[in-house]
């Protein structure tokens, strides 16, 4: 049986959340999932039990402790498996704009007054303002556009930008808002020739496939493990050989003991240890759909990743459809899912009524979504759009059902 032939198996996907069966949320569709994704029952069980069992101090001799301490080590391990990574190469930190933050003051030391750094008005806010803090620093600051009709990145002014002065390059993989999937392999090697670091930005990627940050060759890639199904924490991973060469940033006994070095506080103990219940949910979901056991994590996740692909063009091809065809609304980025070309985060504004108005109305036919600007702020006064009334965004995971978009196109069907 080929990839093709396999198709995600919703209602088991929505067995393994507890969500789905809540007397609050069972009613709702969920249509806010870029904001933050409902969790499996593996992470509230993974929670419940270090908070139970394990509440202590790690890494002592006695057994509570010791068990704190191996099951952190587990989920640092897990995690790098299902990207790509060295165990070592990865942090886990409270949020993705902290991480970042940290980041870029330990790249100060690659810069000179004069040095540029190139962000994007396409990106979370996030990935543009701790570089662009650097001012202070006098690094010249460069922000590569997108197109203002396809909404678009287009490599070629990225490559017109670049100056034997750029040191640094700051882009998302995927926009919260546009929803495009930008090609981040072809511009990691264009940086790499002209010996620029690439951070690139996946909090609205991974949540519909974590990546393999090697085959990305992304110096620094980040996202957050709260809009992939667990708790409020971020993730940093960075090449190996520049992390441990970057300035200590945490407490001065942890020179040199990188990634520590760029994670000042540490992990939130028992959230880090509920990520083994991540691990353990796209197992469970592998193990649903494939007989083939003899595979590596990262090889079990690239499955997964493509059936997960194939249903959110299933389900987010008939929004971006729908949208598209009506006159009064107007869609930002791409019409159409196709090998992944977008994600199914799909944002929209009407020339009658205010986002507000609109996500008012959603609300009340149980659509859980929202307007907002979504920190992507500099994106929305590219195209002119009001920040303070920002788009109607209805971000989708694999785990909606067409159940779900029905009702919602239902709904957006009552709205002129």
């Amino acid at each position: 049986m080929t990839i093709e032939n396999i198709k995600l198996d919703i209602d088991y996907v929505r067995s393994q959340f507890p969500a789905f069966k809540d007397p609050l949320s069972k009613e709702w569709s969920f249509f806010e999932n870029a904001g933050g994704s409902y969790v499996p029952q593996n992470v509230i069980d993974k929670l419940s039990e270090f908070m139970t069992s394990t509440k202590v101090q790690p890494y002592a001799e006695y057994p509570m402790s010791k068990i704190a301490g191996e099951n952190m080590d587990k989920a640092t391990e897990l995690f790098a498996q299902m990207i790509n990574a060295k165990k070592n190469e990865i942090l886990i930190g409270g949020s993705t704009s902290i991480n970042l933050y940290v980041l870029s003051n330990a790249l100060r030391k690659y810069l000179n007054p004069g040095d540029e750094i190139i962000v994007t008005n396409q990106d979370h806010e996030a990935n543009i303002s701790p570089w662009r803090r650097l001012k202070e620093i006098d690094a010249k600051i460069i922000e590569w556009k997108f197109d203002l009709n396809s909404h678009e990145l287009k490599i070629s002014d990225l490559e017109s930008l670049i100056t034997k002065r750029t040191k640094i390059l700051a882009v998302t993989h995927c926009s919260n808002i546009i929803g495009s999937i930008n090609n981040l392999k072809k511009i990691s090697e264009i940086a790499h020739k002209n010996n620029i670091i690439v951070i690139g930005d996946g909090v609205s990627y991974a949540p519909h496939g974590f990546p393999d940050v090697k085959k990305l060759d992304v110096d620094f890639y980040t996202f957050s493990l709260y809009k992939t199904y667990g708790p409020h924490l971020a993730l940093l991973y960075g090449k190996e050989e520049i992390l441990k060469d970057l300035p200590n940033q945490n407490h001065e006994f942890l020179e040199n003991n990188y990634p520590y070095t760029i994670n000042p506080g540490g992990p939130n103990h028992e959230e880090l240890v509920s990520l083994i219940g991540i691990h353990e949910y796209f197992e469970n979901l592998y193990k649903h759909h494939f007989n083939n056991t003899n595979l590596s994590t990262r090889e079990k996740m690239e499955k997964i990743n493509e059936i997960i692909s194939l249903h959110e063009e299933e389900v987010g091809n008939p929004i971006l459809e729908y949208i598209s065809n009506r006159d009064d609304l107007k869609l930002i980025g791409k019409n159409k899912i196709f090998d992944k070309n977008r994600a199914p985060t799909i944002s929209f504004i009407s020339n009658k009524l205010t986002s507000k108005k609109i996500s008012e109305i959603l609300v009340k036919n149980k659509i859980a979504t929202r307007n907002d600007n979504f920190y992507a702020w500099r994106c929305l006064d590219a195209l002119k759009i009001d920040t303070s009334d920002g788009v109607v965004r209805l971000s989708l995971t694999h785990y909606n059902s067409k159940d779900d978009v029905n009702k919602l196109l239902f709904a957006l069907n009552k709205i002129n």
